[in-house]
């Protein structure tokens, strides 16, 4: 495993890159100074993060939750204030703490944009998407493996070898990807049957319901024989069907096997 040794205080924002690193520099100078920032990016890029780092002991809210950020705004010195493109009125927001003398540290999407930002915002800077800050990939899955690991007290058998990381929504999804690669290591036949009986057994209802659900079994089946077997003819030969009958399973789960 790669470790990033990075002393962060109250977060764990890991910086390998040099684009995460500019970024962590930014956040510490914030920490010293009294300015209002925005921190834009994809969701999952550790924006949160950041701001906690930033302001380790603020409140935090939604800028979703209007008459919550307001009421916040007359009881705080200082803010985090998430999904800010979500503000319903931002000149009332920004007039309401300039007012109070209340300092914000916000996120918001990477496309984000408004005319008065830029005078309320001092420091603004974006994070870029892990797809683009490969170095820290590694070290993330590293960091979300002792998680793991914390968690059932013992080691994960994780392989890494071949492991394509799923960098679709940034952390978030590598994150649920280690966590479920980990948990199916740990799995064993039975758990897997009750995780398929607490599924059929919510769903299950409608008509014709066999067929609806038994490409729960099949495309598995199929797909990691196809891996493992490399052909359709030994594939056929281990499962004891014969090539055209195979052919019509594969046919009809083919939405399933991408």
């Amino acid at each position: 495993m790669i470790t990033a040794v990075v002393d962060v205080d109250v977060t764990s924002f890991i910086a390998v890159c040099e684009a995460s690193k500019e970024a962590l520099k930014t956040a510490t100078l914030l920490r010293s100074l009294k300015l209002n920032a925005l921190i834009q990016g994809e969701k999952g890029v550790g924006k949160k993060t950041l701001c906690s780092y930033i302001l380790p002991n603020a409140s935090q809210v939604s800028a979703k939750n209007h008459e919550e950020l307001l009421s916040l705004l007359h009881s705080e010195e200082e803010l985090i204030v998430t999904d800010f493109e979500n503000v319903a009125n931002i000149k009332v927001i920004i007039d309401t703490a300039t007012k109070n003398g209340v300092r914000l540290i916000a996120t918001a999407s990477v496309n984000y944009t408004h005319e008065l930002l830029e005078e309320f915002f001092t420091i603004r800077f974006t994070i870029p998407p892990l797809s683009q800050r490969k170095e820290d990939v590694f070290p993330l899955v590293d960091k979300f493996l002792t998680e793991f690991e914390t968690l059932i007290g013992h080691k994960a058998s994780f392989e890494l070898k071949d492991f394509e990381p799923d960098l679709s929504e940034n952390a978030y999804s590598l994150k649920k990807q280690i966590l479920i690669a980990s948990i199916f290591d740990e799995i064993e036949e039975k758990e897997i049957m009750q995780l398929m009986y607490d599924f059929l057994y919510a769903k299950l209802g409608t008509n014709n319901d066999y067929k609806n659900f038994l490409h729960l079994y099949e495309a598995p089946l199929i797909k990691a024989g196809l891996k493992r077997f490399k052909s359709q003819l030994q594939l056929a030969d281990k499962l004891g069907l014969n090539r055209n009958t195979l052919r019509k399973k594969i046919s009809e789960n083919k939405e399933y096997l991408v």
